[in-house]
Order: C-alpha cells, then structure tokens, then sequence
C-alpha cells in the first residue's frame, strides 16, 4: 500500500462512495437554517451550538479546570551532559479535584540558551512511557531535534489523565471528577486526554522560556483525536495537529470509509460519551461532522498528516475534512488549504491556515511528520 497505484487506487475506491453525496452539514449555517456571511456572526452563532452538538453527542462533556496548585508543583531539572544543547525538566503539575487531587507528570525538554521565548509542541502520548528521553532518540518524540530546530517539547503520557481501558470509568481523571450517576453526555476517555493536555498548558505556558502565543497540540491516532478536541474547546491552543487520527479524528464519519462509528464504538466503548452510541450504523443522523470539529479551531492554525497505506484511518477523508473546513477560514479571512487536491504520497499543503500532508508508509507517528510539522510551524511563526 505505499506505492503510487495502491494510492490512485484508494482514489479510485473513494469515487465510488460519491463525494458529491455526503450531504455534509454545512459550517456555516445557524440554528435558522441562515448561512453567516462574517466571521463575528459565525462566532456568536454558529460556534457555540457546534461545539455544544460535538460534546453533547460526540465526546462529552469535561469539567471546568480547576487552578493549579502552584505552591506544590514542582519542576526538576535533569541533569545533562555539560555538552549537551538541550535541558530537560520533570514537571509535576498539582490541581485540586472534589474527590482528592489530580497529580500529572510531564517531561519539557527546551533547547539551552534560546535567548527569547519559544514555541511548544505538547504531544499526547499514546504508546510507551519510556518514550519521555531523549537519548536514545526516537522517531515518535524526538525531543532532540524539535530542541534543534528552536522550539520547546513536552510529552503527556495518556495514563497520567485516564488510562486507555474500559473499566466503567472508575479510575483516572473520571474517580476524581465524575459526580453519579454519569450521564449519557458525560466525558469519555478522549474528552478526558483533550482536557489534561490543557492542564499542561496551564502548567507551562507561564514559564519565562515558552511562548504562550505559539502552543501547539500533537497527537498520534487515538491520540490525534485528543488533540483536535483540546484545539477545539482550548483557544490557548495556537495549533492543533492530528496525525493520522481517522474516525471521529480528522476522517470524515459520513464517508464511512476504514473504521466507521459503529466499530470504533464497539471497540472503545469509553473513549466516547453514551449518546454516541445512537450513530452506530447510522452517520448520516449525526448533526455533525469532522470538518466542522477543524473548523472549530478558526482562525487558528490547524494540520492534519495522513498515511498513504493506513485506509483504516481514511487519508481521502482526512483530507476532505480539511477541504469542507476551508469556508469557515475564508470567513476569517485566510485560506484554510493551500489549495483542494489532494498531494500523492510525499507531498505537501503548507500555504493556508489548514496545512497537510500524506507520506508513504503506513500508520504510525515518524521523524518524516515531525519535520512536516515544523516545517509549516516554521512557515507560520518564524
């Protein structure tokens, strides 16, 4: 799956679902039915019920932050080559909770002597904890080279907010915030990593080496979901950025195409609120789609990366999410894509608010998207 002809064939197997049939909901159409025509219509009217359908029926709804206890935080430097270009701080971020306190780790590596404040890429990370180092390096967070580049790095691991199981929500942030009975639009486990990574950012974006104007938001898979929704209800989030996130991430839930709602469902029955479950077999009711999750991050900068072999995740879809997000950036005043054909593996939209990209290869998180990432940060804010 990672040669041209397997891609013009996912193309092709795309066409025969009928693009032009998606009957998608349109982004910037009020609860009247009118179409907005200015970006200040668009956010008194059209935002806030979008947003009220995706965490009523999509992912829940999450508890208002609570301030981080700054007196019992605490950040400890490493210690590191004298060589070294990099520092690295173990930060513990406290906040208070009604049934105790939440207590999250985070590994912020920052590159030495930057002389001004720098952005942050905060990735939400879904595989090994062992991932926080940055020797040996690795693909997935290579702190190193985001240092190297001029930009801040912290890693999250998803079990310091809620671990990724089905336990009946008893564990995590869910023990220490849920009041009973949960509801049917109560938080699920997505809604729940989304909501940590603002957490962090309540933890960092103070320091006097980061630039709280330039955060942004990475995540991987299940992961990339997370971080779309952060971007979506966090507006500190300057970017958000989804990698290979797939169903009710960046793919369009309507294409039903690779991993559909009834499936994901099944699977992960916690990631997602209960009322979700009434969309299995049946997206054409849902009263939102995943373009419009993008376009609730406008004006702001949003990049979805797809996978050339990874069909489960849709890259098609991906990338018209990103197309039918385009008219609420024009609202604002910007492009959303560069422009809306879709690249063939290996290349790249950069110009607009909206960026993309689609490598060979199949799925998971490499050096090839991080360089991808920056390269369009680079383009943005420096």
């Amino acid at each position: 799956m990672q040669t041209r002809s397997a891609f013009l064939l996912l193309a092709m197997i795309a066409s025969c679902h009928g693009e032009e049939d998606l009957k998608l909901p349109d982004p910037l159409t009020d609860a009247q039915g009118k179409r907005v025509t200015s970006a200040e219509e668009w956010k008194k009217e059209v935002r806030p019920r979008t947003l009220e359908f995706f965490r009523s029926q999509v992912y829940g709804r999450s508890p208002a932050a609570p301030a981080m206890d700054k007196a019992s935080s605490s950040f400890t430097p490493r210690e590191m080559p004298g060589d070294s270009k990099v520092t690295m701080t173990d930060c513990l971020l406290k906040f208070p909770a009604p049934k105790g306190e939440l207590q999250i780790k985070v590994c912020l590596v920052e590159p030495k002597a930057a002389g001004k404040p720098v952005p942050l890429f905060i990735l939400i990370n879904n595989r090994s904890p062992d991932l926080a180092t940055v020797d040996p390096p690795n693909e997935f967070w290579p702190a190193a080279e985001i240092a190297k580049r001029g930009y801040a790095t912290a890693i999250l691991h998803v079990a310091e907010i809620d671990p990724d199981k089905n336990e009946g929500f008893k564990d995590g942030v869910h023990a220490l915030f849920d009041s009973a009975p949960r509801q049917p639009d109560s938080w699920g486990t997505i809604a729940a990593w989304a909501w940590g990574a603002s957490r962090v950012i309540d933890g960092l974006a103070g320091r006097a080496g980061i630039d709280p104007a330039k955060i942004a938001v990475v995540g991987h898979s299940r992961g990339g979901k997370a971080a779309l929704w952060c971007g979506a209800e966090d507006e500190r989030v300057a970017l958000a950025i989804s990698n290979e996130s797939g169903c009710t991430g960046a793919a369009l839930s309507k294409r039903i195409s690779g991993e559909t709602v009834a499936v994901i469902n099944k699977a992960f029955p916690h990631w997602f609120c209960e009322n979700y479950k009434r969309y299995d077999g049946k997206e054409q009711d849902l009263p939102v789609d995943q373009h419009q999750l993008l376009g609730l991050i406008a004006p702001r900068l949003v990049y979805v990366a797809s996978a050339a072999g990874d069909d489960w995740a849709d890259p098609r879809g991906e990338f018209l999410s990103c197309v039918h997000a385009g008219p609420v950036y024009r609202l604002h005043g910007g492009a959303g894509l560069e422009n809306e054909t879709m690249p063939e593996p290996g290349g790249h939209l950069h110009g607009g608010r909206i960026g993309y990209h689609i490598r060979p290869g199949t799925h998971n998180l490499t050096l090839v998207d991080w360089r991808e990432f920056m390269k369009f940060a680079d383009g943005k804010w420096k």
